[in-house]
């Protein structure tokens, strides 16, 4: 097939499979819209990851999409986001339903991410992982971003290879337990209302195993006579 579409497959087979272009259904949100957009959106992909803490997973991968219709487009923009009022994105994120249950400080926290993506990648989140060649490699320049510590590093690295077919040799490795095929620990394996129900499962397990290991190591108290 020696026509224009015909020589652009042949390229697209020949790239390494952690180069593909990033599009792909995504469950995440439970919302049909927020996961069209983070299947299609690194950006939001990685701005999904940042609010994923202290509010269900399904809350938090909303938020790129209630972003974008505030700000009146159809996807997130970096620079846009980078150059914004702090106080006006403060603002946009605490309209009701608000983005996160601490808006105010998240707002401060996607800013930063966005500001460091304009400095260092040009504003394209997908050049954060388009060349790594190594899990490694993938996992240090995840954790530079600001707002992404070693779990939610390795979260997202979990979620790129995955689900979005992002997986440079040794992801699975660097990912540490989140990248386990099979398991359900994090947003990286929900792909449905049934596979988020067995990751909260798990999350509240681990919640009552580290309350009893606290209890266990707390010295016990003295009776008062």
């Amino acid at each position: 097939m020696n026509t224009p579409l015909g020589r652009g497959l042949r390229e697209i087979n020949r790239l390494p499979v952690h180069h593909l272009p990033m599009s792909t259904t995504i469950r995440i949100a439970q919302q049909p819209e927020a996961d069209e957009l983070l299947g299609r959106s690194p950006l939001a992909a990685l701005v999904g990851m940042l609010l994923d803490q202290q509010v269900p997973m399904e809350w938090a991968f909303s938020g790129p999409y209630a972003i974008a219709v505030r700000m009146g487009g159809d996807d997130l923009d970096a620079r846009a986001i980078a150059t914004y009022d702090p106080a006006a994105f403060a603002a946009l994120l605490s309209e009701k339903p608000a983005v996160h249950r601490y808006p105010g400080s998240m707002a401060k926290r996607v800013q930063q991410l966005c500001q460091f993506l304009v400095a260092h990648y040009d504003g394209d989140a997908a050049a954060v992982w388009k060349d790594a060649a190594t899990g490694a490699q993938l996992f240090k320049r995840l954790t530079e971003l600001p707002g992404y510590g070693k779990q939610k590093s390795q979260i997202f690295l979990a979620l790129l290879g995955k689900q979005y077919g992002v997986r440079p040799e040794g992801w699975r490795e660097a990912a540490g337990a989140y990248g386990d095929e099979g398991s359900y620990r994090s947003a990286a394996d929900i792909t449905g209302p049934e596979t988020l129900a067995k990751v909260r499962a798990h999350k509240q397990e681990a919640k009552r195993a580290a309350k009893a290991a606290k209890t266990a190591m707390s010295p016990p108290s003295r009776a008062k006579g």
